[in-house]
């Protein structure tokens, strides 16, 4: 009875034994104690390898300069610049011309930088080496566009940092860098202005020749046209129209004036020119014109059957030279025209019903041959100008009149023949204008256009010109150096009191690390637990180790190195602060301030 809970408790005893115990404070402390030599061994280790590495990393210094964007002086709204990009972009543009192999290696050889790193690398891994200790960052700020008003990134500065093996050399190559930077923004600016002027103006120039040669091609439209041009169709059928309305017109005054010149002519035929005569008895006397044609009459009738020498001919020959002198003597070409004509009518009717020797038919033949022979003397004669003016007033009203009607209707006819030839141009111009009007329109069109361009080319040339100058006198955007680089005083890098505490903390994670594997993976026992769990049962008792009076000494002597090589690590540790990071007696007036 009394054997069964032993039994029972015995068995749940082990079972707990068996069983891994969760580890206090006690346990780690103990693991310490066991692995001190270990944990103490690597974490000197580790610190040693983070102190050398603090100490032995060479030491680089950055000169840094800062860079400020201006804007430009006078308001974009006045004066444009020709420079279209953003700040950034140009930078990175600056710095890809600066950053060149050329001018890298003329500073390389110049400042006699990484002398060792050239001895053993090519040039390619010498540059990539340089550029990598460049360092350009922008500084951007948040502005509102004033285009779109939506917020934007606008950046106002950049830095331009080097480093370098000394202080010295860092700030001599970024003085060298800065001024690279300065110069090349100025000429890039100049240069970009002067390109786009001088480009405008050779589209200017190229467009004026153009334009000349479409002119050119548009007279010779024009002088081929001949006044048939598209927009003056409209025009010329309006004229072509108006002068048929004269034509018109001009037809019914010339009708008119047909019908009163035949008027007049029958009016003045019937009117004697000069004022009949009349004599003291009353009988009406023959003016000259009248006695010589009544003389002429007479004297071709007696020279049918007088002979040349008979007197009255001779006498009635003077009186007709007399009379041809006198003024308003005529020629009498026509009478005896008439009279001629007249004479072989009578000649021909006597000869039908006559022998040709009949007297009468001899007579009238020997009257028209003297009539054929006076009239070609006649007409063999000078026509003698009529002198004399008609005294008739009614005659002399008719005769102004008709030569009046005669030399309007001569006008007006002549004016006709012009309105048919100006009408017929006209019709012309009209029929023509299709033919024309294609080239012409595209000439014309192509014209327009180029003039449009070339007047937009100019505007653009003359801001382009304006902007030319803006950066010639530095009032448009420029770089603005507000802090040069200054001498370092300090390493930039390494950071070594970082390194340290950093090794420091790496050499007791370490350490510690170190000793806990090294516990789990060795299978020795140190502890009752371990004792249980490897022989399935609790111990009865536990007996503390006693040390004997040597192994006492021996911890007392290791207690005292221990302690003298604490105090000299607290020592070098205080002596790597003063001279890395801070001087001590900064940084005890330091803490005291910050104590208050």
């Amino acid at each position: 009875m009394v054997g069964v809970p032993m039994s029972s408790g015995r068995a749940t005893q082990t079972t707990r034994a068996m069983d891994a115990p969760a580890k206090d404070l006690y346990d780690y402390l103990a693991l310490l104690r066991r692995r001190k030599t270990l944990i103490l061994m690597v974490a000197a280790s580790l610190l040693a390898a983070s102190a050398a590495l603090a100490f032995l990393l060479p030491a680089v210094y950055r000169s840094t300069a800062t860079i400020l964007i201006e804007e430009q002086e006078i308001p974009p709204d006045l004066v444009r610049s020709a420079i279209a990009t953003y700040a950034d972009q140009r930078i990175e543009t600056i710095k890809q011309q600066v950053l060149s192999r050329s001018t890298l290696w003329h500073i390389v050889e110049q400042y006699g930088l990484y002398k060792d790193l050239r001895k053993r690398n090519p040039t390619e891994e010498v540059l990539a080496r340089f550029v990598k200790d460049i360092q350009i960052d922008v500084m951007n700020v948040k502005v509102i566009d004033k285009r779109t008003q939506n917020p934007t990134q606008a950046t106002i500065a950049f830095t331009l940092s080097y480093d370098g093996e000394s202080p010295e050399l860092a700030q001599k190559v970024a003085n060298e860098l800065t001024s690279l930077f300065l110069g090349e923004n100025l000429k890039t600016r100049e240069r970009h202005a002067q390109e786009t002027t001088a480009f405008l103006k050779r589209e200017a120039e190229s467009l004026s020749h153009h334009i000349q040669d479409l002119e050119g091609k548009l007279a010779g439209v024009k002088q081929r046209a001949a006044g048939a041009l598209p927009e003056l169709v409209q025009l010329n059928m309006q004229l072509m129209s108006s002068t048929q309305r004269e034509v018109i017109d001009s037809d019914r005054e010339i009708r008119s004036l047909k019908e009163r010149k035949t008027y007049l002519e029958g009016e003045l035929a019937t009117l004697k020119p000069h004022t009949p005569l009349i004599n003291a008895s009353g009988d009406r006397m023959l003016d000259t014109s009248e006695r010589l044609k009544a003389l002429r009459a007479q004297y071709a009738s007696a020279s049918a059957y007088l002979e040349p020498e008979h007197p009255d001919l001779i006498k009635m020959k003077q009186e007709l030279s007399s009379l041809e002198k006198e003024p308003g003597a005529t020629d009498g070409r026509e009478e005896l025209s008439k009279r001629l004509t007249a004479e072989q009518a009578s000649l021909a009717a006597l000869r039908e019903r006559m022998e040709a020797s009949h007297p009468d038919v001899v007579k009238t033949q020997n009257v028209v041959a003297s009539l054929e022979r006076e009239l070609q003397a006649a007409i063999a004669r000078p026509p003698k100008p009529l002198t004399v003016k008609p005294e008739n007033p009614a005659y002399i009203n008719i005769q102004s009149q008709l030569a009046s009607t005669t030399a309007s209707l001569q006008s007006l006819e002549k004016a006709r023949v012009d309105l048919k030839q100006r009408m017929a141009e006209y019709a012309k111009r009209v029929e023509t204008t299709p033919t024309i009007e294609p080239e012409y329109l595209d000439l014309q069109r192509d014209r327009e256009n180029s003039v449009r361009k070339y007047q937009e080319i100019t505007s653009r040339l003359m801001e382009a010109q304006v902007s030319g100058e803006l950066e010639v006198q530095r009032k448009g955007e420029r770089f603005s150096l507000i802090n040069p680089p200054e001498l370092p005083e300090k390493p930039d890098r390494p950071n070594r009191m970082a390194i340290l505490l950093l090794g420091a903390f790496l050499a007791l994670a370490g350490g510690v690390g170190t000793g806990v594997v090294a516990d789990n993976v060795d299978r020795t026992i140190h502890t009752s637990d371990q004792l249980g769990r490897a022989m399935g049962m609790l111990p009865l008792g536990v007996i503390p180790y006693l040390p004997s009076e040597d192994e006492v000494t021996q911890l007392g002597r290791r207690r005292a190195v221990v302690g003298l090589a604490g105090l000299g690590v607290l020592v070098v540790g205080a002596v790597v602060l003063h001279l890395t990071w801070m001087p001590l007696d900064v940084l005890w007036y330091t803490i005291m301030r910050k104590l208050g």
